[in-house]
């Protein structure tokens, strides 16, 4: 898309940011290995024009890798980079019109925010004057118009970060990477800015591919999440469908909290449940399985004579989240209504049950 080199007066900031329609990336069986280490094993992955994907996993599962081969700065042994049809994988990172921001922030520190916005516009020649306002219009829609002379030092972390971001979109990239952009942050300004880059982000229609290991900002800002292991996709799905039916157990334990019960004490806690095992298949339980259910999926009512014994409560706010201990040193979390959960305390006898809710059966570990 062609940028003006001015914005009209009395309009909105950043109006000449707008990208109208996406760009198609389509990662077609990457593989990468370092010496005798793969880390990634035929990685496939469309985006759709405008969307925000977030690749979740543990360290080393292979998504810092994927999103440096996408950007250009890793070389695939073997597979495709392709954006909007077209195959980018031997085209050089400075050529593939992408914008990176990184976890630390990488600012020029002789540089003030207004010239490391407008370094990449510096780059691509454009006048002193479209760049200061570019640079300027840019800063107003992160926030920081009046830290556009400061340099970065004289910012906070979140600050530096907001920076970086409003530089990875002054050339107005057709691609957004995002590589643990608010990990280095505490945790108001990472809400404020995963809250910002989401609001900028639909307001652009850039496409985004945002890698983290922090499930809830994947679950909170994406479009569709997918997890990673070893190298590959275990599932990529809306955040409520990957929360809600989880393809694995791996996916089931890795996003949100999971208790994991013997499949025999299921009886234990009556009540009624839908068993699955991955991809959807009834199962039935037994001594070899382990059933996996959220918290919201148990029920906790005080009694007397009761399946468990509280250890310990902790307030969420709105919920309240209780660990009882049952038989065998079975040890569960239960998320209550903070209301229902005011008069029960650690030490106190309950009575633990299924909730409505789904059950994924997993081989013993």
């Amino acid at each position: 898309m062609t940028m003006k080199a001015a914005r009209g007066a009395g309009n909105n900031p950043g109006e000449d940011f707008r990208n109208t329609s996406g760009a198609t990336v389509q990662l077609r069986n990457l593989s990468r290995s370092f010496g005798t280490v793969r880390a990634l094993a035929g990685l496939t992955l469309d985006l759709a024009p405008g969307e925000l994907v977030a690749l979740l996993g543990p360290s080393g599962c292979g998504k810092t890798t994927a999103l440096r081969i996408v950007a250009g700065f890793e070389t695939a042994d073997s597979g495709t980079v392709e954006v909007d049809g077209t195959d980018v994988s031997g085209v050089p990172a400075a050529k593939r019109d992408m914008g990176m921001v990184f976890q630390s922030y990488s600012l020029f520190p002789n540089m003030s925010a207004q010239e490391n916005v407008g370094f990449g516009l510096r780059m691509r020649k454009l006048g002193a004057a479209g760049r200061q306002r570019r640079a300027s219009d840019l800063l107003d829609m992160v926030g920081l118009a009046a830290q556009a002379k400061q340099y970065p030092h004289q910012l906070s972390g979140g600050q530096q970060q907001r920076v970086a971001l409003a530089r990875a979109l002054a050339i107005e990239p057709r691609v957004l990477l995002l590589d643990e952009p608010l990990s280095a942050l505490d945790a108001k300004v990472r809400l404020q800015l995963r809250e910002q880059i989401r609001s900028l982000q639909q307001r652009l229609g850039t496409t985004t591919l945002f890698v983290t290991h922090d499930q809830e900002e994947a679950l909170s800002m994406a479009d569709r999440v997918g997890v990673m292991q070893d190298g590959r996709l275990e599932q990529i799905a809306t955040p409520d469908e990957l929360y809600a039916h989880p393809a694995s157990a791996f996916v089931a334990e890795f996003v949100g909290i999971m208790n994991r019960i013997p499949g025999d004490m299921l009886d234990l806690l009556g009540g009624t449940a839908t068993a699955t095992a991955p991809g959807d298949r009834a199962a039935e339980p037994s001594g070899g399985m382990d059933a996996l259910v959220r918290p919201e999926g148990l029920r906790i009512t005080a009694s007397p004579n009761g399946n468990g014994i509280v250890t310990s409560r902790t307030f969420l706010g709105q919920l309240t989240r209780l660990s009882v201990r049952l038989s065998g040193d079975v040890v569960v979390q239960v998320d209550q209504q903070s209301t229902a959960a005011a008069g029960i305390s650690p030490g106190d006898a309950v009575e633990v049950s299924l909730a409505n809710a789904p059950v994924l059966l997993a081989e013993r570990n």
